[in-house]
């Protein structure tokens, strides 16, 4: 059974955005916020009479804003605006930006704060639920003024024009999707045009689409590690509560606790301890020993951008706003500097993660570090090479997080006539952070098989396993997709066999299976 997401004037949460974007939750419109919408465009229409000129209601747009447009051109005046601004260009972004950026728009009519008639937001509500998607290229926003060309694509395929996907994914005109699904194109009003693309709306989406994906990998990512640590006989002493205590920072001593949690019963851990195998090393490589403090800097970060991203999913961003005493203000709310400096954190962030991983692989597969395993993890080395190139298929993933991790948000272009002189990029930044969460699920990917690989060459596989339940547990499922050590076998499907599992969470669900309680 389909999801019903109710729109209110209140603040939608992350997992509804979520929800609808990714899922295929559907939406309705609340009665608050319809009698909220209702009021609100009445300010509007009797703006419309004046003779004065009121930004969006009786004016042109951005530089033309001082031309005033007589009452018989206001209409075309909006589907000008729409037509002219559906100016995107390049490859199609996915289907849950585009949910996620129609979303969030309609969320801000439902607020009552932008003049919108109910009938263009149930309209709205309708493409959505339908599993209509305007088609939108990647490039056309500055991230200012909103995300002008993307919601522009949105708004044309409402009016009936344009061209979107269906819900089967199939390239149609918009009139025949909306005539398929039962929904009348829209004819908008005055200032409508306006409201419908003046928001921040896809990039809020995809920052919102990333956290969500980045709360898994993190968690992901103190797995791999503890799992590293595991398969290169290292110590978890360094985990101690108390020693993280010394330094509380929130997401270190998260990630402490989860590698904890991991390797909690592990006889290979255990044997460095005690016996012939003591741990003799001072101490483990940073990239083994550091893990936590890594990790959770990503997770601190992960924090405050999700904090910056509730102020928005809280806000009516538009221009001109209806204020809740009935003024109708300019403004410059739409700006998306908030959200593209997050989004540029969150791809640094990533970076990192990844870069950390890539060297905990490493140290797997030369043999002066990986003590006492074959040279590159090989069956026969010279004959095989085992994980060799996986660990070039890692360096290289990282290296291009490297350059993603180059911030959007400081490379403002001036636009219309340098009335829109100072912009936010926050579109880019926003592609650019999924592109580096595609990266890191890879690289963890490829960590985590290296591991699983490791630990079966030092205890002969499952049946005898010496790992902790928590860690056997992960790599029995790894199993379930990738055989066993063995001669050299094709590489790139066991390395996107993995990447489905890291994506699809079945490898924290095998962890949390098996763990005492459940992962940070």
């Amino acid at each position: 059974m389909t999801t019903t997401i109710p729109l209110t004037p209140a603040a939608l949460s992350p997992e509804d955005v979520v929800a609808v974007a990714r899922h295929g939750a559907h939406v309705s419109i609340s009665a608050e916020s319809a009698a909220a919408m209702r009021e609100s465009r009445q300010v509007i229409d009797d703006l419309a009479h004046d003779t004065r000129p009121h930004y969006g209601v009786s004016t042109g747009f951005g530089a033309l804003a001082t031309k005033q447009i007589p009452s018989e051109l206001r209409a075309q005046l909006q589907r000008s605006l729409i037509r002219s601004h559906a100016a995107s260009s390049g490859a199609e972004v996915d289907r849950e930006i585009v949910r996620g950026l129609m979303l969030n728009r309609l969320h801000t009519m439902a607020t009552g704060r932008t003049g919108v008639r109910p009938e263009v937001a149930e309209a709205y509500a309708a493409v959505l639920n339908a599993g209509i998607t305007p088609v939108v290229g990647e490039y056309g926003s500055l991230g200012c003024s909103g995300d002008l060309a993307p919601l522009s694509h949105c708004a044309l395929a409402v009016m009936g024009e344009g061209k979107v996907r269906t819900a089967n994914g199939e390239l149609v005109d918009a009139a025949d999707a909306l005539a398929a699904a039962g929904i009348t194109p829209v004819v908008l009003a005055e200032k409508e045009g306006l409201a419908l693309i003046n928001g921040t709306d896809g990039m809020l989406g995809m920052l919102l689409l990333a956290a969500s994906d980045l709360h898994r990998l993190v968690s992901t990512a103190d797995l791999a590690a503890a799992m590293s640590v595991e398969g290169l006989l290292g110590t978890d002493s360094v985990f101690a509560e108390d020693l993280h205590a010394l330094r509380p920072q929130p997401g270190q001593l998260a990630s402490a606790a989860n590698m904890r949690a991991v390797l909690t019963g592990s006889p290979l851990i255990q044997a460095q301890k005690d016996g012939a195998h003591a741990f003799t090393r001072v101490q483990d490589a940073y990239s083994l020993r550091c893990a936590p403090q890594v990790h959770g800097a990503v997770r601190a970060t992960l924090d405050h951008a999700e904090s910056v991203a509730g102020y928005e999913l809280a806000s009516a961003v538009d221009n001109p706003v209806v204020t809740t005493d009935g003024r109708v203000e300019s403004n410059g709310n739409f700006h998306g500097a908030p959200v593209g400096y997050v989004l540029d954190f969150l791809a640094i962030a990533t970076a990192d993660l990844a870069s950390i991983s890539e060297r905990r692989t490493d140290r797997f597969l030369d043999k002066a570090r990986s003590h006492g395993l074959n040279a590159f993890l090989a069956d026969d080395p010279g004959v095989d090479s085992g994980h060799m190139i996986a660990q070039y298929t890692q360096a290289g993933i990282v290296s291009e997080l490297k350059r993603l991790a180059n911030p959007a948000s400081v490379d403002s272009i001036p636009s219309s006539a340098m009335q829109e002189d100072h912009v936010s990029m926050g579109w880019a930044a926003g592609l650019k952070l999924r592109r580096s969460v595609d990266g890191l699920t890879r690289v963890l990917a490829i960590e985590l098989l290296t591991s699983a690989r490791a630990l079966d060459m030092r205890d002969g596989g499952l049946a005898s396993s010496q790992s902790s339940p928590v860690i056997t547990a992960v790599r029995a499922a790894i199993r379930e997709v990738v055989e066993g050590p063995g001669t050299d076998r094709y590489l790139a499907p066991e390395i996107e066999a993995v990447r489905r599992l890291v994506d699809d969470g079945t490898l924290l669900a095998a962890a949390n299976s098996a763990a005492a309680s459940p992962l940070i």
